[in-house]
């Protein structure tokens, strides 16, 4: 077999060879985000991390439940003991050996600290309901990096197949001019060039195969698949955009429900709380004790051998700091400088949300009309090349011409597979900006 045979084989071969591939199971976007859900370990990892934040919302955490102690306690002592009585006679003991033991329960209580306390459990709920919202950031971002990568395996399947059709033409094309040179109605320098634009698009559609493998490891660690070089037989075969609602309903959904907005309102909400502690110094506070044991004492020098207390004890601490070096002060100060920035912070966010809503917008309605334009085109590029292959096989039409009409066929493929991308991942955004990305588990 000659070596040019050869290189027409090859790409053949190397397409059924593809063809042959076991089947495999089928996924839709449903299956893919629900398989991502539940596997990925980001989202392991912040489910976990929310649990802590639930965990911890407790008013014995934030200090408002007392604390109730039990204790049991061993002392002794050995030692000298050098008494003068009264009536100035002296006594000397040497090696006295005493010992103590105790057994108690003892509660302790702040009553009241300046609703300090109150503002800590406040705090706690905040970071509850912050890890909740983190958890839901988390697995938009998720949805929306699957979905996008989804559809670009999706996108990059169809230039696969593309790309085959393409080297079918060239294939064919090739087919015809070897033919004619062989009866002698063709150069050799138009079988070259044929031989040239064959092996190109095979180039391209070799390249084409790594890029598939590519878009399906990233799907398959988003998924958090075991095995990630396996390629993933989706159902869809087309890119198909979703209706969205206005623009001036996407952004009352963001104001509403977006989560970096929500987190940006809990962070001020947490500088506020800062506030009412350091304010709290403002005020005393009030502790409470309590306790209820049992002391045994043994003596080895003293007219008492053995003492043994049973009983209850208790008492308040009532407290104010007078001078604390003007520090209450400067942190209340600071807080209220915290408390702005937040602010500021939370309406710069909204100011960058609104325009990247209203980017992705003009682009998403933009990128509309350009597949309706490029299915115009794509209409007319395949009309021209059915005319153009068929005034080529008559020997009408020069190998140049044929391939600039082929040219023009793939490129309008290209670009309306492309604008169709385009407008899915705007669609991926806008849905993402104003929290309606579980859409796509729907």
């Amino acid at each position: 077999m000659t070596d040019s045979k050869m290189r027409f084989l090859l790409p053949t071969v190397f397409l059924f060879l593809t063809a042959a591939l076991p089947a495999q199971d089928i996924y839709d976007l449903k299956r893919v985000l629900e398989t991502g859900l539940e596997q990925n370990y980001d989202i392991r990892i912040i489910r976990n991390e929310q649990q802590i934040t639930d965990n911890n919302a407790t008013l014995g955490n934030a200090g408002i439940l007392p604390v109730l102690d039990a204790n049991a306690g061993y002392n002794a002592s050995l030692s000298d003991v050098n008494q003068r009585q009264a009536d100035g006679s002296t006594t000397r003991n040497h090696s006295v050996f005493n010992q103590g033991a105790n057994i108690g329960l003892n509660l302790n209580w702040t009553a009241f600290d300046g609703f300090r306390m109150q503002a800590e459990y406040d705090r706690l709920k905040e970071f509850q309901q912050m890890g909740e919202l983190n958890t839901r950031l988390s697995i938009e971002n998720l949805i929306a990096g699957l979905t996008s990568e989804y559809y670009n395996y999706v996108r990059q399947n169809l230039r696969l197949k593309n790309l085959k059709y393409a080297v079918s033409l060239s294939r064919e094309r090739l087919r015809i001019v070897e033919a004619r040179y062989n009866i002698g109605s063709m150069s050799r320098l138009d079988l070259q060039q044929a031989r040239v634009d064959f092996n190109a698009d095979s180039s391209s559609l070799i390249k084409q195969h790594e890029a598939v493998n590519t878009s399906a490891i990233v799907l398959n660690q988003l998924m958090a698949m075991n095995d990630v070089s396996q390629k993933p037989a989706v159902c869809d075969t087309l890119i198909e955009s979703d209706v969205l609602p206005s623009e001036q309903s996407l952004w009352e959904k963001t104001l509403a429900v977006n989560a970096r907005l929500l987190l940006s309102e809990k962070n001020k909400t947490l500088s506020e709380l800062d506030l009412k502690a350091f304010r709290s110094r403002n005020f005393p506070y009030l502790k409470l004790n309590m306790g209820y044991g049992y002391t045994h004492n043994f003596y080895e020098a003293s007219s008492v051998k053995q003492q043994g207390n049973l009983g209850l004890n208790y008492g308040f601490t009532l407290g104010y700091s007078l001078f604390d070096g003007m520090n209450r002060k400067r942190e209340q100060k600071n807080a209220r400088v915290a408390i702005q920035n937040r602010d500021w912070e939370h309406q710069q966010l909204e100011l960058a949300l609104k325009a990247d809503l209203s980017n992705r917008w003009m682009a998403y309605r933009n990128n509309l009309q350009l597949i309706d334009l490029e299915k115009e085109n794509l209409e007319v590029a395949r009309e021209n090349y059915e005319i153009a292959i068929e005034r080529y096989r008559l020997g009408d039409l020069s190998g140049i011409e044929l391939r600039e009409a082929q040219n023009s066929l793939l490129e309008a493929e290209e670009r309306l597979l492309q604008a169709q991308f385009n407008t899915k991942l705007c669609e991926i955004s806008l849905f993402q900006i104003s929290g309606q990305i579980g859409h796509y588990l729907e």
